[in-house]
């Protein structure tokens, strides 16, 4: 590698004023260009191993050891105040580190009573946590251990073992167990309740129940209450439970809960917050209605049906769905009992305002979280057990909307509609803003 040394002076100049920040907010434009330029020159490639980011990794890190062993000591590198017997430098020792450029090579400093503690790096530390933040990133997308493992080497160069990544996402359990327990708000205009199936190996692999929890804030944002493990046996016992801990974290009322009419979830809803208003989530009863006709049927059905929901007021609702059965009664009844059976929980939206109607009827808000989930999911295929499905999901979850724009553009969405839930539920939002 030729002019070598010319680079790794201008390298060093870099880490001595230090990572602070992007081009122009504390580094000197023009000496980062010089570097780059000189770079170009000596034919260093800016990624890969030995190239020019790894380089000022390693000078950067190894700058800010040495700032620390300093702060440690009292006293610069070379100054004479080193020699009174006290603690002193001790050389260094290697060690090498796996950064978001790769692996990176660095010269540890080590005192002679032992004492140093670094902080940038730590003892028996060999992950930067921007590592830790990609591999996390990478499962939440869906990725197995194995295909981490692959990109990893493929991409960085670093050969990290399956057990390590492993460790990685397991760190998050203890975050979930927080998130899981965090103190929620006072109120919310609408919680929806939701199921997505995965495939865990107890004995042989079958078919589990997570369930998501996602509200709307007074003040239009998202929050996703929790997630729970069910075992196929769903009941009032089991909701109730659900719901029981949402109070217990705060969650003294809600003004509307949407939910999919799953068995003994509208008892345990009312007797956990009695003004709440249930209503069944309209995207699962036209999803469940299909399944009951012919594929080649689905999207007439989805026209006869869909000036039901819109109706105005119930009686309209009713009349609209006369018309549907007289012309499908026949040929699937099954539909037609389905929506009878259901049709208590499915009317109370059509009370409110236009507003209250929309968000409820054709805005399924639940649906792009488990959209995420469900990609993720299927990827893995299936989980040893309970515990790393539900570390899926939650890393899942966690993903969502990494720049904030989705809730920008979902708080602005609800903004019309928490107008009308202010009017309808007039003073019940209130304790939820103070």
């Amino acid at each position: 590698m030729t002019d070598v040394v010319i680079t790794e002076v201008d390298t060093d100049q870099v880490a001595k004023r230090g990572p602070a920040g992007p081009v122009g907010d504390g580094v000197d434009d023009q000496l980062v260009a010089q570097v780059v330029e000189q770079a170009r020159a000596a034919g260093l490639q800016l990624t890969g191993e030995g190239g020019l980011l790894q380089q000022l990794t390693k000078r950067v890190l190894e700058a800010a050891l040495d700032g620390e062993i300093t702060d440690h000591l009292g006293y610069d590198k070379g100054d004479p105040a080193g020699n009174n017997g006290q603690n002193s430098r001790n050389g260094v020792r290697g060690k090498t580190v796996l950064t978001e450029v790769g692996p990176v090579q660095i010269a540890v400093p080590r005192d002679r009573d032992g004492s140093f503690e670094p902080q940038i790096v730590r003892k028996r530390q060999r992950r930067l946590s921007g590592v830790e933040d990609m591999v996390n990133s990478l499962s939440a997308k869906g990725l197995t251990t194995g295909e981490i493992q692959a990109h990893l080497s493929e991409v960085y160069g670093a050969d990290v073992s399956r057990q390590t990544i492993s460790m990685i996402t397991d760190k998050v359990v203890d975050g979930m167990t927080e998130w899981q327990n965090r103190p929620l708000d006072p109120v919310y205009p609408v919680i929806f309740l939701d199921a997505v199936h995965v495939k865990i190996r107890d004995g042989k692999v079958a078919n589990r129940p997570i369930y998501v929890a996602l509200a709307v804030t007074v003040d239009g944002n998202r929050d996703i209450l929790g997630l729970w493990a069910g075992d196929g046996g769903e009941g009032a016992k089991f909701w109730l439970s659900v719901l029981t801990e949402l109070k217990n974290r705060g969650v003294g009322d809600a003004c509307m809960v949407v939910c999919d009419g799953l068995k003994g979830l509208p008892d345990a809803i009312g007797q956990t917050w009695p003004e709440a208003v249930v209503q069944t989530c309209v995207i699962h009863l036209l999803r469940t209605s299909f399944r009951y006709a012919g594929r080649q049927h689905w999207a007439a059905i989805a026209k006869a049906l869909k000036p039901v929901y819109p109706a105005s007021t119930e009686a309209a609702a009713r009349e609209r769905f006369a018309g549907f059965t007289q012309a499908w009664g026949t040929k699937y009844p099954a539909i037609i009992r389905l929506w009878e059976q259901a049709w208590a929980e499915f009317v109370p939206f059509l009370a409110f305002d236009a507003e209250i109607q929309t968000v409820i009827c054709s805005t399924n808000a639940i649906e792009s979280v488990n959209a995420r989930i469900r990609r993720a999911v299927r990827a893995r295929g299936h989980f040893p057990n309970e515990g790393a499905a539900l570390k899926c999901v939650y890393l899942a979850v966690m993903s969502l909307d990494p720049t904030g724009q989705g809730r920008r553009r979902w708080t602005m969405r609800w903004k019309p509609a928490l107008n009308a839930f202010e009017m309808a539920f007039e003073g019940r939002l209130t304790t939820g803003r103070k």
